[in-house]
This record gives C-alpha cells, structure tokens and sequence, in this order.
C-alpha cells in the first residue's frame, strides 16, 4: 500500500519547516488529497489548524500555492506568521487593493523567481483578465479556497465576489483545489462543490465537538429576564468575550449600556467606517478592551486564542451561523463557554434579515442584458443599474437556472439552450423561494436546538452530518441528569444518512434521531423533524 509513505514526509515537513512536532486529528487524510492531486473539501472546527492542511503540502508539490480568501486582515495575519519562519520554501506574498501597482509587480517577481511559495489573493484581482494570465504562466500547483462557506448562498456569510471564483481557477489552469471552512452543513457542502466546480472532491468532516466548550441555553420570556442572565455571565465569567446581538442599533445600545454600568464594552457591525472596525477589532484582540458587542460582521479572521465566551442575546438565523460564532471561543484549549438567551420574538427579526424575493422586472432586464454578448460585471452593472451586491446575487440565481455563465476573460454571456430573459427570470424567481424554504427551515432547526431537552452537542453535529454516539458531558442538559429526558428510543428505522423519499416533500436525507424524533434534510423543503411512530405506521418515508 502506499498510503502510509506520505505519513513521515508530512511529518518531517512539519517539523522542519514549521516547528510543529505532530499533525493534529483530522489533518492527515486531506493533506494525502492534496498530495495525491485530488481536490477536496475539508470542514474543521476553528482553531484545528485547516491553514496547515494546505501549507505542509504545498513545501512539497510543484509549483507555487495559490490562495483565495474573503479578508485582507486574515491574508495579513496569514502571511505575518508564514514569513516569519524564515525560509523561502515557506513564503507568502499577497496582490490585493492594499498594495500598490510596484508591490503587486514584486509579489509575482518573487513567486517566479522561487523566492515566494504563496500568493494571496482576492477574486478581483483575479478577475482582471491580465491578472488572470500572470498568474496562470505561474503554473501554480494548488489553490486553496479559504472559509469556502462564503461561495455558498446557504452560508451564512454569502460574498457574492465568491461567485466567479469556480471559473477563475480554470482560468488559471485548473490545479487541484482545497476548499476550507469551519462550519458547512450538507446543503452548504454541496453548494461548494458545484460552485467551486469541484471534481470528485474527497469531503472530510471531523473533529467538529469542542469539548472544551461549554453549551449553555435559556429560554428569556422578557428583555428584563435576558438582561440579568447577560449580566449574570458577565460577573461570573473571566474576560474577554463576544455579545452577539441581531441589529446594529441592538449593538450600539447594549455597549452603551454596558459601559454606562461599569463594563468594558464598545460595539462593532459593518455600518462603521473601515478605520473605526480596524481599531476596535484591535483594541479587543490586544485586551484593551473586555466586551465587544457585534453583530455577525464581526468574527471571520478573528485569531484571538483568550476569548473566554460567547453570548448570543437574539437566536441565530441558522446553526451554520451559531457554530461559526461560537468556535471563536476557546481556542487555546482552556475551558470556555458558549451561551445563547433567546426569545420568541428573535425569530420574526431572522425572517425579516430573509428579504424580499428579487424583482421580476429587474431581473428579465439583466437576463435580456446578457444576451447582447459577453461582457463584464462592471458593464453589466453599468447597463441594468444594479448594485454590486444585487447584481451578483442575480447572476448567482440565473446561473443555477442555466440562463448564465462566466466564459473567457471572466465575462458573463448566455449559455446554449438558456431559457428566454422571461422564462429565465421566472426560473430565477422560484428558484430564490426554493431557497427561502430551506433558509426557513434552518431557523427551526436553530430553534429546535435551543428547546431540545437531549444533549445539545448531538442535536448540533447532527445537523452537520457527524454522528456523535454518546451525550457529550460539556452542555447544560448533559450536566443536569436529575432532570435530562429518558435515554433515546432504539428504534431507528432508516440509518443516518440514508436517502429517503416522502411522497410530498420528495428525495432527502435522514440527519440524526432524538428520542422518537427523527430529522430528515429534504432537498425541496430543507429540514423537517417527524415522529419516528407515525413515520413507520403510516410509511410516509421510502428508501431510494
């Protein structure tokens, strides 16, 4: 077999180069794809080292690493810490709107010369045609797709930048790629792999139960009840720590308040200018300050090893967003704990952050602007007077209904046999609330989680397709025996993870058992939990 060869020369790569004595778990599998020039999705909870699945490799493929990622900040920090190793086999360059035209020149120099190994990079810098062509005569040997969530519209920080980024790695020449993300749940997992256009990816799921993470929830019937459960973790608990709250008005006035009682707070969301965000973000990580209180803007790229909790005072729109914001706690191993506060009333504000469906009209005209020949995003945007953000979204939407397609030199045009600008608008309409279906469902699953009686952890990594077989011992219904719901019911009538089908709701996937409960992901209607009883009494499910 030739499996095991690959073990000691990641090792000795390991040490030799980064100082790290071992590998962790769930590293080594994705680091033989890489190797094997396979490409491959690898989720990892935060702080389990997904960055070293692509670096270790890459000392040892040919050709330099490309990597794409959403935030300048995280390139940054990623660099610092690869340059700082010293050696050319291990360098990092970056192109991106932070350099200058000179330093952009320099950055490619050093990755053909072989001074450099890794290029960081955005997808606009990629989506410039000469850009793209630099890069491809660089003959890279991999491309790593950092928290690859971002391409997926059931992630929960959808970038619709992160489109393209499927065809400007064939615009590259189409090395292996590596996509990375911390939480993605089967429908995001799917997403990637047909955005990203990836081929026969090896998927790896581990190591998603942080047991040092403490999972805590109360039910608040009132604002005054959630306020003294916040301020009772806030005087019980070391600092620092996150507030995750829905609203930036929400964000603004719990710092304030939490300042005016004596706390150390401030307040971050994506309405304060760039340099106000900066400066905050870097007061927090140098513990100038105890409290930040955010919305979801604030956490991606944040390498913060101390925080020592995570409060949720608003239920997140999904358990995709919940685990994101949580894994920022306890990266240093050391006990941590995760607290959600939640009420009724949280739910009405997720369905609102939901949108409206897109414009009918606005989006035949985009549909019927495509077919006057291949042309660029900012022509497009230009044409139809769309902004940035809705007109990726739209072209995200007609992509999935086969009325466009990025072609050469990053233009987007009519694919053969794309329905007509109206029928493609129709599509592109139902395909969006076929969305909003599952997006819906993924609130109840969020709401499921925070009235289950079970161990929390279960009912967490379900969700995420990784079966944990006994409670977890670190969530607040495994810590109160005296009162936690009788063991589950043996009855299991399809295993976890069979393809079903329900005679309305069509084809899904069976995702995890609670006493006699079971949770069935539909790829129409998204999640749905069933009495297990009237499952099998009635026959309402099928194995495909």
């Amino acid at each position: 077999m030739k499996l095991p060869v690959y073990g000691p020369r990641l090792r000795r790569v390991a040490r030799k180069y980064f100082g790290w004595p071992s590998l962790r778990p769930g590293q080594f599998k994705p680091m033989r794809a890489v190797l094997r020039r396979k490409d491959a999705l690898v989720v990892l909870p935060t702080g389990a080292g997904k960055s070293a699945i692509y670096q270790i490799p890459a000392v040892l493929l040919p050709g330099p690493t490309v990597v794409i990622s959403p935030l300048l900040a995280l390139q940054q920090d990623q660099i610092l810490a690869l340059n700082a190793l010293g050696s050319p086999a291990t360098r990092a360059v970056r192109v991106s709107s932070a350099e200058s035209p000179a330093q952009q020149r320099a950055a490619i120099e050093e990755i053909r010369s072989g001074r450099a190994e890794f290029l960081f990079i955005t997808p606009e810098q990629l989506s410039d045609p000469d850009r793209m062509a630099e890069v491809r005569a660089l003959r890279p040997g991999l491309v790593a797709v950092d928290e690859a969530h971002c391409i997926s519209a059931w992630g929960h920080d959808f970038r619709p930048d992160y489109l393209s980024i499927g065809h400007l790695i064939k615009g590259i020449g189409r090395p292996p790629v590596l996509a990375l993300t911390a939480t993605a749940s089967p429908p995001v997992r799917d997403d990637i792999i047909a955005r990203l256009q990836l081929r026969k990816p090896e998927v790896h799921v581990s190591g998603l139960d942080r047991r040092n993470l403490f999972l805590e929830v109360a039910y608040c019937p009132d604002e005054s009840y959630r306020t003294r459960k916040l301020h009772a973790l806030l005087d019980s608990a070391p600092p620092p720590g996150i507030i995750y709250v829905a609203t930036r008005r929400s964000a603004e006035e719990l710092a304030a308040s939490l300042t005016a009682s004596g706390y150390s707070a401030t307040f971050y969301h994506g309405g304060l200018p760039a340099s106000d965000r900066t400066s905050r973000q870097a007061d927090f990580h140098a513990d100038k300050v105890d409290i930040m209180v955010a919305t979801s803007a604030f956490g991606m790229g944040i390498d913060k090893p101390n925080i020592r909790w995570v409060a949720h005072v608003a239920l997140p729109g999904s358990p995709d967003a919940y685990f994101q914001e949580i894994g920022r706690a306890g990266r240093d191993d050391l006990d941590s704990r995760a607290l959600l506060l939640w009420r009724s009333e949280d739910e009405a504000i997720q369905r609102f952050f939901s949108g409206g469906a897109p414009d009918l009209v606005e989006i035949r005209e985009l549909a019927a602007a495509l077919r006057d020949g291949a042309q660029t995003k900012t022509a497009l945007k230009e044409k139809t007077g769309l902004g940035p953000r809705k007109l990726g979204s739209m072209l995200g939407l007609l992509e999935q209904v086969g009325a466009a397609t990025a072609g050469d030199r990053n233009k987007w045009t009519v694919p053969v046999f794309a329905p007509l600008p109206a029928a493609a608008a129709e599509a592109a309409v139902d395909e969006y609330e076929r969305q909003q279906v599952v997006q819906r469902s993924r609130t109840d699953m969020m709401r499921a989680f925070a009235e289950t009686q079970a161990c929390r952890t279960q009912a967490l990594l379900a969700y995420f397709g990784e079966i944990m077989k006994s409670p977890c011992g670190h969530c607040d219904n495994c810590a109160a025996p005296a009162t936690a719901p009788p063991a589950p019911s043996s009855a299991q009538p399809f295993r976890v993870h069979a393809k079903v089908r329900h005679e309305e709701w069509g084809p899904g996937m069976v995702m995890g058992y609670e006493e006699e409960r079971m949770t069935v992901l539909f790829d129409e209607v998204g999640y749905k939990t069933l009495s297990v009883p009237v499952v099998v009494a009635n026959d309402l499910l099928t194995v495909m």
